[in-house]
């Protein structure tokens, strides 16, 4: 969309001297593969007389750096000293921010250009007034590291003696703006340490939870342990009696004649209990006894949702979502067909900071603390829920302990407006561990059945792959879906694709990685087990169809794919000496394993190097991976982070499952939905493949080639095929 002068910027001065620059920008689509929400970003630089600059971060920090990041790209066109930056924190306005929020590895691809853009502008304004003062050409200026020099004359003046008069200057033209080169690029591409990091090391409050207030109350809200039930009555008089107890009352919630809570992500009903610390309310809540009425679900079982499946991938598919050639035929007429059955289940986000908001009324207004995702919609929720006008709703964003997706869904800032409305105090509503895993928006479980034919040289020639997932039809349950192009689609020739869903009564969303960490794990794992049926180097076969798909595909936006996964896993083969390994002695109890994939705009590939004893006991010793994440990687410190964190969250989520009974969650905490421990994680080696391809984000993919690499690793050290997560299900477990 092109920018003019009336929406790129405004500028204004700023009381005692300097200015301030922000940025308006319509709405940008999500340069994805795939369709994704429309972003409106904004930022703001202000420059005081002292010459600090303060930069605005105007999306939500949930730990992925974003805070640190986007600053940094406007510092770097701004030719600011990157320690004369200080960065603080947008609050929820739309109307000088657009859109906010964090998910789907979105805000670099959204947001590098249009950061560019606004630091280069407020450089040109500042080189503009020095060149007015001086009386020379614009031409003749040069910035370095927050100055303004004029060589000639040797002129120097630092970024906050000319802010004052940069502040009253015209707009400059968004078309005729410079922007640097990146080789003279001084901040971005450089490792910065995290802006927050002191302030963490030191234990100053930074996240929603460590929010206090004048008189501020504590709640607990126990909601029914089959989705969506109400509570009919409860104990409230005795827990009334109890201590430090303020209020204690039923919450009837928002819930349609179908059982469906409404304003997506709005108020499920519940108990909710306020007293004078979370301690006191929550104890309170051991003694609570409530009676429920169950919409529905109470049939619902994770044996149940097995035995379904099977029949389903026994029966015929309920439709064909792609189908290319002729599997059928191609199959009949292979030298070989191969075929397997996988599956995975539902997985908890586990967030290390649980759910909460702190809500307060005041002043004819609500004032809510979050560390939502999504706090726009959230706010939107509650102003449906409790009937409020959003305008006299103001959000703080807080930092959150982490997000993966599970703050996409904000009921808890529902349930804390509510809670704080009827006690009539400031109130933080803090979810339980128990809470958290028993509502969450699970990652869905899946079943794939893989049928393959390979000719007589080991070459997939057919690729028919049955999928059951859950929903109605062809409509899926949220993040349950598989795309038509998903992988090696477009590269075999006789490719087909089915679909057969069952109901579900339990709420689903994304998880890190949405549908690919799932995905890629049945994939990957499938294409290398035909590398073992067809006797062939698994990264030969993956070599062989990327190269066929780059060949034979009609599709330019395809072939580039397949060359990006194909760069990615060529270099990983020759980071890890996967050579080397294949035509090695192989040692029993010793494996490597190989895998490429691609989503939200990066492409990985990951090696894994593991050692299995004779009780199964795993250990991942090493971990290799390959990414292409297009031509900066702006901050090398916060990218390592977090690969490193999406592999051991991968390995984390191969021992994690979620299961019911009678409509129940089964696991109630980290003992049952375990995280990967300090000693189990594995030396990590990361390469960067830099490739003339716009910058994206790196949230997520590299999450889920990880799984794959490891589960074919596992087959090759032991012989035994992971087609089924978690590892627990074949006796595997972390050493």
């Amino acid at each position: 969309m092109p920018l003019n002068r009336r929406s790129f910027l405004t500028l204004s001065a700023l009381a005692g001297g300097g200015f301030a620059l922000r940025m308006n920008l319509a709405p940008l689509e999500a340069l994805a593969q795939r369709p994704a929400p429309k972003f409106i970003p904004s930022a703001f630089i202000q420059i005081a007389s002292t010459g600090i600059v303060t930069i605005t971060a105007p999306a939500p920090e949930i730990g992925q750096g974003i805070r640190t990041m986007l600053p940094m790209v406007i510092a770097e066109e701004l030719d600011a000293a990157w320690s004369q930056v200080v960065v603080k924190q947008a609050e929820l306005n739309a109307e000088a921010y657009g859109f906010q929020g964090a998910g789907g590895s979105m805000s670099t691809p959204n947001l590098f250009d249009p950061m560019r853009k606004v630091g280069a502008a407020g450089r040109a304004l500042l080189v503009s007034a020095a060149a007015k003062r001086w009386g020379v050409a614009e031409s003749e200026c040069t910035t370095k590291a927050g100055r303004v020099s004029h060589a000639a004359s040797g002129k120097s003046l630092g970024y906050g003696e000319v802010a004052d008069e940069a502040a009253k200057l015209p707009l400059p033209d968004a078309d005729k703006l410079v922007l640097k080169n990146p080789k003279d690029y001084t901040i971005v591409g450089k490792a910065q340490l995290g802006v927050d990091n002191h302030a963490l090391f030191t234990g100053k409050p930074q996240f929603a939870i460590d929010v206090r207030l004048p008189g501020m109350l504590y709640a607990v809200y126990e909601k029914s342990p089959v989705y969506a039930g109400k509570p009919k009555s409860a104990n409230l008089d005795e827990i009334l009696k109890m201590p430090g107890v303020k209020k204690a009352f039923l919450v009837e919630g928002k819930v349609n004649n179908s059982g469906v809570i409404e304003f997506d992500g709005g108020l499920e009903p519940g108990v909710a209990i306020v007293a004078e610390s979370w301690w006191q309310a929550n104890q309170a809540r051991k003694s609570l006894k409530v009676e429920w009425e169950f919409v529905r679900g109470t049939d619902q079982s994770s044996a149940g949702f097995e035995a379904a499946a099977q029949k389903l991938l026994a029966s015929a598919p309920q439709a064909n979502t792609r189908i290319d050639g002729d599997a059928e035929a191609a199959l009949k007429s292979a030298a070989k067909k191969v075929e397997a059955v996988y599956s995975y289940p539902f997985l908890a986000h586990g967030t290390l900071e649980p759910q909460g908001t702190t809500a307060w009324f005041h002043d004819g207004g609500l004032e809510i603390f979050t560390q939502s995702q999504l706090p726009g919609p959230g706010r939107s929720a509650i102003a449906k829920t409790l009937g409020l006008d959003e305008k006299t709703i103001t959000v703080r964003m807080l930092r959150a302990g982490g997000g993966f997706g599970r703050r996409l869904v904000s009921e808890f800032m529902v349930e804390a407006a509510w809670i704080a409305r009827v006690a009539g105090a400031p109130v933080q509503l803090l979810w339980s561990r128990e809470d958290d895993i028993h509502h969450d928006p699970y990652r869905p479980a899946g079943w794939h059945k893989f049928t393959a034919g390979l000719d007589a040289q080991g070459k997939v020639t057919a690729w028919r792959q049955n999928f059951v997932t859950f929903g109605e039809g062809t409509h899926t349950a949220s993040s349950a879906g598989m795309g038509k192009d998903e992988f090696p689609a477009g590269a075999v020739e006789n490719y087909e694709q089915n679909l057969s869903t069952m109901p579900l009564w339990l709420r689903t969303g994304p998880l890190r990685a949405p549908g690919a960490n799932a995905l890629c794990f049945v994939g990957q794992s499938f294409i290398d087990e035909l590398a073992v049926a067809g006797k062939r180097d698994p990264l030969e076969l993956q070599r062989e169809i990327l190269t066929t798909g780059i060949q034979t595909t009609k599709d330019k936006q395809r072939a580039h794919y397949f060359e990006r996964m194909l760069g990615v896993l060529n270099q990983v083969a020759q980071e890890s000496k996967w050579s080397e390994y294949q035509s090695g002695a192989k040692t029993k109890g010793t494996g490597m394993g190989i895998s490429v994939y691609a989503c939200h705009l990066g492409y990985f590939a990951h090696v894994a190097r593991v050692e299995v004893d004779a009780a199964k006991k795993v250990r991942v010793t090493d971990v290799w991976a390959c990414g292409d994440v297009g031509s900066e990687i702006i901050n090398p410190s916060g990218a390592l982070a977090q690969v490193e964190g999406s592999i051991l969250e991968g390995m984390s989520q191969m021992i994690q499952q979620i299961t019911l009974a009678d409509g129940r969650v089964e696991q109630t905490n980290y003992h049952q939905h375990p995280l990967l421990r300090m000693r189990q994680t594995p030396a990590l080696h990361l390469s960067w493949r830099i490739t003339d391809n716009p910058p994206t984000g790196l949230g997520e993919p590299a999450l889920p080639s990880t799984i794959s690499a490891i589960a074919n690793a596992i087959f090759a050290a032991t012989g035994e095929r992971i087609r089924t997560l978690p590892l627990s299900k074949s006796g595997y477990s972390w050493a």
